[in-house]
């Protein structure tokens, strides 16, 4: 009886000590996957001293660089960061005079901040590369490609380019920058709470304009001047780049003039969209921005089309 008993306990010993040796074994596989998963944050100086913070996540040779528009910052990424960074590096950057990076620029000018990215792109050595720019961030990423000969291969703008001909007079630039000047913090309010459509979620709405109207106010003002007077045009007409963008029909994107300042230029609308719809609906925008990535990158996983 007390052998029997004495090999029970064996043998209960013994599984005891095996799920504790497989418990380990576990862990010890499930610790790279948090270690690839992890984000690198780093900075670098742009070409006028400023210092630009960057986020890196995932690996690879092919690299989706992420520009946010004006008066927000890289966050602004965060659903696509997520999505994406499984399957390609992901660089988010916040520009000059956004988010953590630095201040004390005299201009700032679309040409600055494409700068700041190639600054970023620079220090990471990254040659096969999509930029992304959001509003603001599209004449910025043209900007980047001037700077980044050999490195970029195709531009996606997200609810911009919607004209490339340059049809603001100096005066009517004037005129709109003046709005900002007496309150910079509630025009912006206002300003941001018309790019939403009725029904748009409020407390998004909310926490976007009063984001935005937080920026610091010489930087967006500066910013929105130089914005809304970028001349597309002679930005394009020396670039041979790809084109794309995902875009809002709230207002119409004129493809036929697109086309004849930059032929490579094609859109894919998200009907009934925000300015913003990257945050509004980022399932879909994540599947339309897959759709347009495999056009240059032939095996991105995109996701079928949601049905009601």
């Amino acid at each position: 009886m007390y052998t029997r008993n004495k090999s029970v306990i064996g043998i209960i010993l013994l599984v005891v000590i095996l799920v504790v040796a497989l418990s380990a074994c576990v862990q010890k596989v499930e610790k790279p996957a948090v270690i690839e998963s992890a984000v690198v944050v780093d900075s670098v100086a742009s070409e006028d001293g400023v210092m630009i913070y960057y986020d890196v996540q995932g690996e690879g040779d092919r690299t989706l660089v992420f520009v946010h528009g004006w008066s927000c910052d890289r966050s602004y990424w965060d659903g696509q960061v997520s999505n994406l960074a499984p399957d390609f590096r992901v660089v988010t950057i916040d520009l000059g005079g956004h988010g953590q990076s630095g201040l004390g620029r005299d201009a700032w000018t679309m040409s600055a901040f494409g700068a700041d990215v190639a600054a970023v792109v620079t220090k990471l050595d990254l040659h096969d590369i999509i930029l992304i720019g959001h509003s603001m961030g599209g004449p910025v990423c043209i900007e980047a490609v001037r700077r980044l000969p050999g490195k970029v291969t195709a531009i996606v703008g997200v609810d911009n380019f919607q004209s490339f001909a340059s049809n603001l007079t100096p005066e009517q630039v004037d005129g709109f920058v003046a709005n900002f000047m007496p309150d910079f913090e509630t025009t912006t309010v206002q300003f941001v709470n018309a790019m939403f459509p009725e029904g748009t979620d409020t407390a998004l709405v909310g926490r976007i304009s009063r984001d935005m109207a937080s920026a610091p106010r010489e930087v967006g003002i500066s910013a929105i001047a130089y914005t809304v007077s970028y001349d597309y045009k002679s930005a394009l007409a020396d670039m041979r780049r790809p084109i794309r963008t995902i875009s809002s029909d709230k207002h119409p994107t004129n493809v036929e003039l697109n086309k004849q300042i930059a032929a490579s230029f094609e859109v894919r609308l998200i009907p009934g969209s925000s300015h913003f719809p990257q945050l509004e609906n980022p399932d879909n925008f994540n599947r339309l921005l897959r759709e347009t990535i495999s056009e240059f990158w032939p095996g991105t996983e995109v996701p079928p089309t949601e049905t009601n």
